[in-house]
């Protein structure tokens, strides 16, 4: 004879393992569909195991159909509170879950972007070392020696200092951006002075480049809230990305203005567009889409382009002053607007700009 207590296990185990293995079934069916349906099935096929081993050693222990109902009753409403329970649970932990996705695929993005920098950053930098060691060597080893080819030797190593230099700036200034060590005094400025001190820096290199700058009338140009110095490189970074993808004799044009949604500031080239693919991701660190370009590029401004972070500091500016960038395919090449916080002359003291 086998013992009662024995019996009552064997009861309870066989009506548990088919409920269990139809959770562990359907689990498998679900797969990584859904993790509130997951946690779900879970609850449900551990109430149901309970449940059925219940019933099953009830009747056979012949307990009356008072007691029977009631043992019932009890479980179903243990049940069910235990299945709401779990759903409750599924979709908080289903929100925990995409948050955290966001999160990890936010991380891989950049670090591919840290990686891809590194490689760009690491070729721009061997070239102009390059040339100022070779140019150096030259120099030293008396290979040149007439005046005027030192004048150009002195000339051209100046200029791949000022990259070199310009380069590791924009790397300390991304940096600064990424690691949120960024710190703006914030005052009302007049985007008319912002624009006109960033046509006169960049104003050099778009005439040699024969391409042409036109403002907008800006006596009527909107004051915003923000920092003098960091607006002023979101200009010139958007400048000179324009300047370089526009072919000569065409023209880089500025406007601005403000809507309900605050003040706001274009600037509109002559590239010939990008492709769809890649307008979300001109703004990643060293992006450079010269092949979606038009041909007016020749090989010394592709290798004057330096690292790709232009835009993705300009962003980053744009964004620590709670602002937005944004860039759309615009006839006949490419149209970026940033739209920044509005603020009144009165409010904030505006000083007069000589």
């Amino acid at each position: 004879m086998i013992p009662a207590t024995v019996q009552v296990v064997l009861i309870a185990v066989g009506c548990a393992v088919p409920v269990a293995a139809a959770g562990w079934l359907a689990l498998r069916l679900l797969g990584r569909r859904s993790i509130v349906a997951s946690v779900s099935v879970v609850v449900l096929s551990g109430v149901l195991g309970v449940v059925a081993s219940v019933v099953g050693t009830s009747y056979a222990m012949f307990l009356s159909a008072h007691d029977l109902g009631v043992m019932l009753t009890v479980l179903a409403s243990a049940g069910v509170v235990a299945l709401v329970s779990a759903l409750l649970l599924g979709r908080r932990l289903a929100r925990h879950s995409v948050f955290l996705q966001e999160m990890v695929d936010r991380e891989r993005a950049l670090e591919n972007s840290r990686r891809e920098l590194v490689a760009w950053v690491s070729h721009d930098l061997r070239t102009p070392l390059a040339a100022l060691r070779a140019m150096a060597e030259a120099l030293e080893d008396g290979v040149v020696t007439e005046p005027s080819q030192v004048a150009r030797y002195h000339a051209r190593m100046t200029r791949e200092t000022d990259r070199l230099a310009a380069m590791v700036d924009d790397l300390f200034e991304l940096s600064r951006i990424h690691a949120g060590a960024l710190r703006l005094q914030l005052d009302a400025v007049s985007l008319a002075d912002v624009v006109s001190d960033a046509v006169a820096v960049v104003h050099p290199s778009a005439e040699a480049k024969r391409v042409q700058i036109a403002a907008g009338q800006t006596d009527a140009w909107p004051v915003v809230r923000g920092s003098d110095p960091e607006l002023g490189r979101v200009v010139r970074n958007l400048l000179s990305n324009a300047i370089r993808h526009t072919p000569p004799q065409r023209t880089v044009t500025l406007t601005a203005g403000e809507d309900a949604e605050g003040a706001w500031f274009a600037v509109q080239d002559a590239c010939g567009g990008i492709p769809a693919v890649d307008l979300q991701r001109v703004f990643d660190v060293a992006f450079r889409g010269e092949s979606s370009r038009t041909s007016a590029e020749d090989a010394a401004t592709r290798q004057a382009a330096g690292a790709g972070l232009g835009l993705a500091i300009a962003r980053g500016l744009v964004e620590a002053h709670q602002g937005g960038i944004m860039v759309e395919n615009s006839d006949p090449g490419c149209r970026f607007v940033v739209r920044l916080p509005t603020a009144t002359r009165t409010a904030l003291r505006l000083p007069a700009r000589s």
